[in-house]
């Protein structure tokens, strides 16, 4: 059954990003084809000409699969993954690559057993933070849970938990405005 997390993760690459895993899990090689969606996910951030490729609908199915596997070769981007993404250019699915990778993610981690909790914080996390963050929130989730954490200095202090649908939010701004609105009620 195909998981999406978000929604900015559309059908098409859901079932995709399913297909991989199964055949990933079939042919024992979940582990590296991980490590090749993230060296594949480097390439797309490092290179404006790729992104090109994946995004645009101007290049003919030809020249999309032949980029894509000299791309692949030149990475050393083969197997399971490799024959991936000669598939997706050969029907025209590259525009859907990130949502495919995201899918992917979401769906070896529930198979892991393990949650993605969205974290901002006013402030860079310690890793001692981090990890008790972790633990508390495997309490919550009753799951291994992996943090995404990114630092958002309008929140003044305190944190955004997101771990699928529910959200926790102990920010300052967000007490504050709360006292605020309270505030005006009163007056």
């Amino acid at each position: 059954m195909p998981v999406a997390t978000s929604t900015r993760i559309s059908g098409v690459a859901s079932r995709y990003a399913q297909s991989l895993f199964d055949i990933a899990l079939e042919a024992k090689s979940l582990d590296k084809v991980e490590q090749q969606l993230g060296e594949f996910e480097t390439l797309i951030a490092d290179s404006e000409d790729l992104r090109r490729l994946i995004e645009s609908p101007v290049f003919s199915t030809d020249e999309q699969l032949k980029a894509i596997s000299a791309i692949a070769d030149k990475a050393g981007l083969d197997g399971v993954f490799g024959n991936f993404l000669k598939v997706v250019a050969s029907n025209r699915r590259l525009f859907a690559l990130p949502g495919m990778i995201e899918a992917f993610r979401a769906i070896a981690d529930e198979h892991r057993g393990v949650v993605t909790a969205q974290v901002a914080s006013a402030f860079e996390l310690t890793a001692d933070q981090e990890k008790e963050l972790k633990a508390t929130l495997k309490d919550v989730a009753g799951k291994d849970v992996e943090v995404d954490v990114t630092v958002d200095p309008s929140l003044l202090g305190g944190l955004i938990v997101k771990i699928g649908s529910r959200q926790i939010d102990t920010s300052l701004r967000t007490k504050l405005q709360s006292m605020k609105l309270a505030l005006k009620e009163v007056g």
